[in-house]
């Protein structure tokens, strides 16, 4: 898609510290375009200290006003889990979100550092988790919508942790895996390329002339056909495609994931057809839910199956309304370097990236011409979904393929074996 991922790189010789400091560059510089002046809120595991000290780092000399850290720890949130009264999984801290809302209406960026415990919850009770879940992502929303309206700058970026490297190297000793997942972060993350910003805005480049070429055929719907997947999305009524990097509402232009190899927009919510078979796990909320085949009608899920977590899928489906209708759907090709790289990240992060996928949930409004400008009942006018959740799961593989149809009903081909036409 760009030339970016074969730029001169500096290769795996250079210090861990130096590569650690160059994602930090890219984190601030690239995924974040943070602004002087601007406030900065990050979210992060306490294993990703290293990392996030050197992107406050970065933030203070890029011209941050202030750079405030929340951190979480796996063993704090199993306790609750494990000794909280019953009542507690009804309970969210509202007030911290409703600060944090705050803090994004008053122009904070926000930085996510990926690295949690793909599996943490797996042994909890789903219905704790579920309601867990449930109430904070209601006490989130009003963070979250800023979020999804790309009101203000925001990226995410990964710290390799010891829990989610013994996920992907599994069988090898701690501090190997560590090395390995770092090693496959910062080459999924262009941070090895001779000048990773240079070769970023190169990818960059290339992810908004395919999102324009779609843009420019209006197809009416995608189908896709695979192993246990024969699925027509219909697209939302002006939809936009997108890719790569975005100008915030602030005016800020900054790429939400770092990586990314997604051209993205929203489906029409009542529009979707059919049935399709996830091809890689979907890790949600500390839970792996694996082999997930589910079935649409007028655009809701009206049957579900997983071999690995379906407790936890149904929850998360019966969330509300709209968890069970799609809000995004995103092309990435086959031949993606991270799809190249063979490893499974258990991560939605990097394996979306390697995928075409699906999010069940709230869609993004500005996939949606004027979007950003319209209320709910304009968006839901237009097919875009409503939900308190957004939760990616990847359907594209190397055995899909993928025609778009056009509003007279005639079929092009987009992909044929996971690869563009």
């Amino acid at each position: 898609m760009s030339t970016a991922a074969t730029a001169p790189t500096v290769g795996s010789n250079t210090t861990h510290t130096a590569r650690l400091d160059r994602l930090a560059s890219v984190a601030i510089e690239v995924g974040l375009g943070l602004a002087r002046g601007q406030e900065l809120l990050i979210t992060a595991s306490l294993d990703a200290l290293p990392l996030v000290r050197l992107i406050t780092e970065h933030a203070y000399r890029a011209g941050a006003s202030l750079v405030t850290t929340f951190y979480s720890d796996d063993e704090a949130t199993l306790a609750r889990f494990r000794y909280a009264h019953d009542e507690s999984f009804d309970t969210a801290a509202t007030w911290l979100q409703d600060g944090v809302a705050q803090a994004f209406r008053k122009n904070a960026a926000r930085m996510a550092i990926a690295g949690a415990d793909p599996a943490l919850l797996a042994k909890e009770d789903p219905e704790k988790v579920g309601r867990a879940n449930r109430a904070f992502s209601k006490a989130s929303r009003p963070a979250m919508e800023l979020i999804t309206r790309h009101a203000i700058n925001w990226t995410i970026v990964a710290a390799a942790t010891p829990a989610w490297a013994r996920t992907v190297f599994p069988g090898e000793p701690e501090d190997e895996a560590v090395a390995k997942l770092w090693d496959a972060i910062f080459a999924a993350s262009r941070v090895d390329a001779r000048d990773p910003v240079a070769a970023w805005r190169a990818h960059d480049d290339g992810l908004r002339k395919r999102a324009s070429l779609l843009n420019e055929r209006r197809y009416h719907a995608l189908h896709f056909r695979g192993p246990g997947t024969d699925l027509r999305v219909g697209l939302a009524d002006d939809h936009v495609w997108m890719g790569g990097g975005t100008t915030a509402g602030n005016g800020l232009a900054c790429i939400p994931n770092i990586p990314t190899e997604e051209v993205f927009t929203t489906p029409h919510c009542k529009r979707v057809e059919g049935t399709v078979t996830s091809t890689k796990p979907l890790s949600y909320q500390g839970t792996l839910i694996s082999g997930i085949q589910v079935r649409f009608e007028s655009g809701r899920v009206v049957e579900s199956h997983a071999t690995q977590g379906e407790a936890v899928l149904r929850k998360m489906l019966d969330t509300d309304e709209g968890a069970s209708r799609l809000g995004e759907v995103a092309l990435v090709p086959h031949s993606s370097p991270i799809a190249k790289s063979g490893l499974l990240f258990s991560n939605t992060l990097f394996d979306e990236n390697a995928a075409s996928h699906i999010a069940l949930g709230q869609a993004y409004s500005t996939c949606i011409r004027g979007g950003d400008t319209m209320d709910a009942a304009a968006l839901a006018e237009k097919g875009a979904n409503d939900s308190l959740i957004h939760v990616d799961w990847m359907i594209g593989s190397g055995e899909v393929d993928l025609d778009g149809v056009t509003a007279e009903g005639e079929t092009e081909p987009l992909m044929r074996k996971g690869e563009w036409v």
